[in-house]
């Protein structure tokens, strides 16, 4: 199983970017997005599951939208009206979570390498 996330750069407050994640090796019922600041712990971003449910954390909901593409096997996060806040480490996850389990760390098995999203003031 493997996961390759591209995507991310840098961009100024207000202003998009886009950042894919594509899945080899087998499906998952759940797919994710978390991200990680400098000397923040890991944090939900967003997630797609079963059905194509979708899932945002409070802070990005209205803001980032998280789809699917099943064909492609492929998750993709688009960010609108970026904050600086919003600067971080940006990962994609794979696996198959029960529902209590679906915005955790610990829900997921796969992980991509990250990509860097930085958001300027």
């Amino acid at each position: 199983v493997q996961l390759q996330a591209s995507g991310g750069g840098l961009v100024q407050a207000g202003g998009s970017l886009r950042v894919a994640c594509a899945a080899s090796g087998r499906t998952f019922r759940s797919y994710a997005w978390f991200r990680q600041a400098p000397g923040n712990e890991r944090e939900f971003v967003g997630a797609v599951s079963h059905g194509n449910r979708i899932y945002y954390a409070d802070s990005v909901k209205g803001r980032f939208t998280i789809s699917r593409d099943n064909r492609k096997n492929t998750l993709t996060l688009a960010m609108n009206n970026l904050k600086p806040e919003d600067t971080a480490v940006y990962y994609c996850a794979a696996g198959d979570p029960i529902l209590s389990n679906l915005r955790t760390y610990e829900g997921y098995h796969y992980w991509g390498q990250g990509t860097q999203v930085t958001v300027s003031s």
